[in-house]
């Protein structure tokens, strides 16, 4: 799902953006505008990674840290050639915002590395992830910035960093450092289905806010990826069909109902959702715009630009990838009467369940799957009725509502805390 095509579209403008538009219909002050219109730090490190053939490679990192003023930062690492130092601020802002939003005590960072993890063995993997891990290591800790996995990172690489931070800041385990983690090593229960259990909770909420039966809903996702086939997942199991799917090899559509399960194993056993058996091959254009009750973009940012919005055809876009959306394409779509679940809201799923994995580390004490599940679902209802009530108030589309609900949660922090030194 290359976003090439709209690499034009800055992410970290994008951001600003959004900012500027809220902060003027909330009349915020313009010194606290300009606070929260730039990270706190952003730091850029050179990592050299010895490869398998002897040669050295030099791979560049970045760690993006937004804003402190609710909690530590915390924020996904991800590998991607197309990582950029804006594409990393813009997400730690939106960070900030998600756990806001989220009603969790934690401000928001990003990290990347620009590479090919695709193209890179296990070794030079561990390699380079150790290196970015000591390359960081003094700006990240339990209390300071937590990382998790993103866009090709998983439980794996998490469980490198902790092990580097842990040997580097004294010998001994500290799980509390980053979430995401494998579970024999302190991970939540629950956590690899979070950022879909989320989503689906909030499409549950907006289908009773709507009048929609979901038995009768026809579902589009566009990426198939872990957030993608858990979001699907649930909303199925919520009795919505699902009638298109895509990933980075292509996407393909059977109007009849796609089972679930059955393209898991299909996914697993080829690579990919394509010639899935029943289905027939369209492009990324027409999955985007096929008629459906709920589109769930679970790819690369920028899919919904204002070339498309208008062709559009669903009662509800929920958000799983982070940034799907631009600006204008909100505009459009909150014309044209289409419920937009912000990624902010609607994947807020996988941070919220990071929080509950950091306080189970913290006290080196487990919960239940069950025990996970329902705060989350107690959690995320909230907050979707937060926003959904706020969009209400304000007239406006549910992105500018859930900044505004942020921002209020986090200028208060600002203000209460003063400006010290």
């Amino acid at each position: 799902m290359s976003n090439s095509a709209n690499s034009e579209i800055n992410p970290f403008e994008v951001a600003l953006t959004q900012l500027d538009e809220v902060s003027s219909m909330m009349g915020l002050d313009n010194g606290i505008h300009q606070f929260l219109a730039q990270p706190k730090r952003v730091l850029t490190i050179s990592i050299p990674v010895k490869m398998d053939d002897g040669s050295i490679k030099v791979f560049t990192g970045f760690r993006s840290q937004h804003n402190d003023a609710l909690g530590p930062f915390k924020g996904g690492i991800r590998y991607h050639p197309q990582v950029t130092i804006d594409e990393v601020k813009a997400l730690s802002m939106w960070m900030t915002w998600k756990c806001a939003i989220a009603n969790i005590p934690f401000g928001g960072g990003k990290g990347g590395i620009i590479c090919d993890p695709k193209s890179m063995s296990e070794g030079e993997l561990e390699r380079m992830t150790r290196r970015y891990a000591y390359g960081i290591s003094d700006i990240i800790g339990p209390y300071k910035d937590i990382p998790a996995p993103d866009v090709y990172t998983s439980g794996k690489e998490m469980a490198w960093i902790m092990d580097t931070f842990s040997v580097i800041k004294g010998n001994y385990i500290q799980p509390e450092v980053i979430t995401g983690k494998p579970i024999q090593i302190g991970g939540s229960l629950g956590r690899n289905e979070a950022t879909g259990r989320g989503l689906a909770i909030t499409v549950r909420e907006a289908a009773k806010k709507l009048n929609i039966d979901m038995k009768n809903a026809k579902v589009v996702v566009q990426g198939f990826g872990n957030a993608g086939q858990f979001s699907a997942q649930l909303v199925e199991e919520q009795g919505a069909t699902i009638i298109a799917a895509s990933d980075s090899k292509g996407c393909m559509i059977n109007k009849n109902g796609i089972d679930i399960n059955s393209l898991r194993k299909h996914k697993e056993k080829t690579g990919s959702v394509t010639n899935f058996a029943g289905s027939q091959s369209i492009s990324n254009k027409e999955l985007l715009e096929t008629e459906c009750t709920i589109l769930i973009p679970a790819a690369l940012e920028n899919q919904i630009t204002k070339d498309n919005a208008g062709k559009i055809n669903a009662k509800i876009v929920a958000e799983a990838a982070n940034g799907p959306t631009t600006p204008e394409a909100d505009k459009i779509l909150f014309n044209n009467k289409i419920l937009v679940i912000p990624d902010i809201l609607a994947n807020g799923g996988g941070v919220t369940v990071s929080y509950y994995e950091w306080l189970q580390n913290l006290r080196r004490e487990y919960w239940t799957e069950a025990e996970v599940n329902d705060r989350l679902n107690t959690n995320i209802t909230q907050a979707f009725l937060g926003v959904y009530d706020t969009h209400l108030k304000h007239n406006t589309h549910m992105r500018k509502a859930s900044l505004v609900v942020a921002l209020n949660r986090v200028v208060d922090a600002i203000k209460i805390r003063g400006l010290w030194p």
